[in-house]
């Protein structure tokens, strides 16, 4: 199929392009930079169409008979939250879902399928509660967030488009993501566990993540909210253990809760001390196999490719 991305020039983007051409889709990748289309050595075309992050003028027509996938919006880690920033961080994922809207709607062939990118952080701070799918969305603001950027695009269910709504863990990947910021500090053997080290830490390997996005653009009975989560969830208090296992390194040194707080405010508590455990229920009862179930595995392969 043709499939479009919104956000494809970023970590999750990127990895989920390569995998899309290898199994002979073609992509094209929305971006606010003209540039050439890249060459085919086998598999699916990539090309890119110019878009200003706002509106679908100049795509709206790529939309008939596609697939839309929309990873669109500002990075929340990108810089301490002010409310210039918070606002910023809502807009931008709004008004990609609105461009998304107004391309479905332009659309002579309305598109197969839209998968709309959202975050477990739709679930608050839950402790030690095991959340599905049909779980209620959490408070804070991550969690309205999120809720906003899931109902950027449900109008595309009106004019009878299947969506997807992939609520993503943290993507560990070799090469960026949160990986790329704790390996550092970890190699040094000064890495160690955040707080109590108790708060649950819904993860999932880059490959993972884009192996299961595929996965839903082609399974015509997939539709709603998917978990895009590991099976083997871990506090973080084992991440820390187990990363420095893999780097053969000490995980003694704790980071205090105060600490993240006076450097980083209100995003310490939503972004890494929030507890959340995540079960990938919906993606394991449609099939979905992961590579990387568990965060030894996984560590073994990113830190050996870091």
């Amino acid at each position: 199929m043709r499939v479009i991305i919104a956000g494809g020039t970023g970590f999750i983007g990127t990895a989920l392009t390569h995998v899309l051409t290898a199994s002979g889709h073609d992509v094209t990748i929305l971006t606010r930079r003209p540039r050439p289309a890249a060459p085919k050595t086998g598999g699916g075309r990539v090309d890119y169409a110019v878009w200003d992050g706002m509106t679908a003028r100049g795509w709206g027509e790529l939309a008939e008979d596609a697939a839309i996938v929309n990873l669109a919006g500002e990075n929340i880690a990108a810089g301490r939250w002010n409310a210039q920033r918070k606002r910023d961080i809502v807009e931008s994922r709004m008004a990609a879902g609105s461009a998304v809207v107004q391309a479905v709607a332009k659309a002579a062939v309305k598109p197969r399928v839209v998968v709309q990118a959202s975050a477990v952080g739709y679930y608050g701070d839950r402790g030690g509660q095991v959340l599905e799918e049909a779980s209620l969305p959490g408070k804070g603001f991550l969690a309205e967030t999120a809720v906003k950027w899931e109902q950027s695009t449900r109008e595309v269910e009106d004019m009878g488009v299947r969506r997807v709504i992939v609520r993503t863990g943290v993507v560990l990947g070799a090469g960026g993501g949160a990986l790329a910021r704790m390996l550092p500090p970890f190699r040094l053997g000064l890495g160690g566990p955040v707080g109590d080290g108790k708060a649950w830490f819904p993860w999932i390997h880059l490959q993972d993540e884009v192996r299961a996005i595929a996965f839903l653009l082609t399974r015509p009975e997939a539709m709603g909210p998917f978990h895009l989560v590991a099976p083997g969830v871990v506090t973080n208090g084992q991440l820390a253990a187990a990363l420095g296992k893999a780097l053969g390194r000490p995980t003694v040194l704790r980071v205090p809760a105060f600490a993240l707080r006076l450097a980083l405010g209100e995003m310490a508590d939503a972004a890494l001390l929030a507890s959340l455990r995540v079960a990938p229920t919906r993606l394991a009862a449609l099939g979905f196999v992961f590579d990387f179930p568990d965060l030894a595995s996984a560590l073994a392969d990113l830190t050996a490719a870091a």
